[in-house]
């Protein structure tokens, strides 16, 4: 389509409305999640007019963050969502702090009242900027007709670049409505705006050197390695100095489970033999990882024999959790790349023989095992049937809780973004919508939502979004009728008062056949 000649049918004169479509298919947008309203109908209207991108009306704006964040993740494009003013565009907050959480570039487009009515409490009013500043990347309100174009240029820029995350654009009513000239912006990075892509290279070396004289090396790979598509590379410096990985709940995949080098995930609810080999490791090679408490426990005593190399791309995330000896900002493909060039003089490679046999006795000692019982079907057996039905290819989305730690555990995930889940935030009822949106974003792909009961009640509005455009999931429920992490805990750390966990039996299958669904 050629957006300069765009005509808009029945001589409607241009508008602002139209520069936001406009724009949306300049950034190549090919589908929008959201809902109605009064403030961001212009907008509607232009979509209506023009005919693309497409439009999926979902059943709650939470629900439509949430697909466009699942869209984002399984494609590595941005997600869009779009919703009206006032509780349409607070609905998207627990969306976009999840996003940032987890680093996934979003933008989000909100109506807003008339500008006359800002900060005179009119009628769905809310101030999305001041709301939205604390989990968002960047935030805009408009002002002014001639800036659209700019403004969305530079929105897409900032969601993808350097450490992706959620953009919120802000557009007053009479914006969307007033009639401006057709202009077109290419992305463009802000003024001011600067990420390091590309590794100080006597940093790389320093790294490297460390490694070499490791007797027990390990890298912890996360969500980063993902994120910048460096996977391969990953596998390759691994295999090449026969390194053990651990990966991250956000970086399953990057590395294959079934790998003989693979530790599984770390961390509170990681595999013993990941987390042995982190607190016995000399040198360990973290790369894109925040480093978070759900892996490091108590920081001041994480990996206490161990020098730390951080590759990150934010450089903030360096020294945030854990002290490190060697820091190197920036992505991790260009840095794995450099580690790998520097590794191509190393005669003799390093031996590391005997850290191998280490960990072999921890893998048969601390062996992944969980109870059976006849009769009662094991929600870990569950997730293994799944892992051996589904090849590589397919894609799991998991909800919140401790479905989402068997599934962790359990599932041979052997891809980059096989695995879509809510990390940081760990934001219950993230899975159907989420499903929804990678479904939409990899139609060649099977997606198999595995969600409990308690996170899937959450925003189980969306089946009814599923049956209206036809999207082929499958929804696995693991039905405790509990609040099952929660309860977990209560068993571990309260002496067992199961305060509010319980939860009454829902037929799902019933219910999923009401929305017109199979069940």
């Amino acid at each position: 389509m050629d957006l300069q000649t765009q005509t808009i049918i029945d001589d409607h004169p241009y508008t602002g409305a139209d520069t936001v479509v406009a724009s949306l298919l300049q950034q190549d947008v090919d589908i929008i999640f959201g809902m109605q309203g009064a403030t961001i109908m212009p907008v509607y209207d232009s979509l209506y007019r023009m005919g693309a991108p497409r439009h999926i009306i979902v059943g709650h704006e939470r629900g439509a963050v949430l697909m466009a964040d699942g869209y984002a993740r399984a494609t590595g494009k941005h997600g869009v969502v779009m919703t009206t003013s006032g509780p349409g565009a607070t609905n998207l907050v627990t969306g976009l702090a999840n996003a940032m959480m987890d680093s996934i570039p979003l933008v989000a487009i909100t109506g807003q009242v008339a500008s006359n009515l800002l900060g005179h409490d009119a009628f769905q009013e809310a101030d999305m900027m001041g709301i939205t500043m604390p989990v968002t990347k960047h935030n805009y309100l408009v002002a002014d007709t001639g800036d659209l174009a700019e403004v969305f240029a530079e929105a897409f820029c900032v969601a993808m670049s350097g450490r992706p995350g959620p953009v919120l654009i802000d557009l007053p009513r009479d914006v969307a409505q007033k009639e401006c000239p057709s202009t077109h912006a290419p992305p463009r990075v802000p003024e001011g705006y600067w990420t390091p892509y590309q590794p100080n290279l006597e940093r790389v070396g320093e790294a490297m050197e460390l490694i070499r004289g490791a007797k027990k090396p390990v890298i912890l790979a996360g969500g980063g390695v993902v994120q910048g598509d460096a996977a391969e590379e990953l596998k390759r410096l691994a295999e090449q100095l026969k390194i053990p990985v651990t990966s991250t709940l956000m970086g399953l995949g990057n590395f294959p489970a079934d790998h003989e080098l693979s530790l599984g995930m770390p961390g509170m609810h990681g595999t013993g033999y990941a987390n042995l080999a982190l607190y016995h490791a000399d040198v360990i090679l973290v790369i894109g990882s925040r480093l978070d408490d759900r892996i490091t426990g108590q920081a001041d005593r994480f990996c206490p024999n161990a020098k730390l190399i951080h590759v990150d791309i934010d450089a903030s995330e360096i020294n945030k959790i854990v002290p490190c000896l060697v820091p190197v900002v920036g992505h991790a493909k260009p840095v794995l790349k450099a580690m790998l060039k520097v590794i191509e003089d190393w005669q003799p490679k390093p031996d590391y023989a005997a850290w191998h046999r280490e960990i072999a006795d921890w893998k048969r000692e601390y062996a992944m095992v969980y109870p059976r019982r006849e009769g009662i079907i094991a929600p870990q057996e569950v997730v293994e049937t799944l892992g051996r039905i589904l090849d590589s290819e397919a894609t799991i989305v998991t909800g919140v809780g401790q479905h989402q730690m068997y599934t962790a555990q359990y599932y041979p995930f052997r891809r980059p973004r096989s695995l879509i889940t809510s990390g940081g935030l760990g934001t219950m009822g993230f899975g159907l919508p989420a499903a929804l949106g990678a479904k939409m974003g990899t139609p060649e792909r099977d997606v198999v939502c595995i969600d409990g009961d308690g996170s899937f009640l959450m925003n189980i509005q969306e089946l009814a979004t599923a049956v209206r455009y036809k999207i082929g999931i499958v929804v696995v429920i693991l039905n405790n009728s509990y609040l099952g992490m929660v309860r977990q805990w209560q068993d571990m750390f309260l002496d067992g008062r199961r305060s509010e966990t319980l939860l009454s039996g829902v037929p799902y299958d019933q219910v999923a056949k009401a929305f017109g669904g199979m069940g």
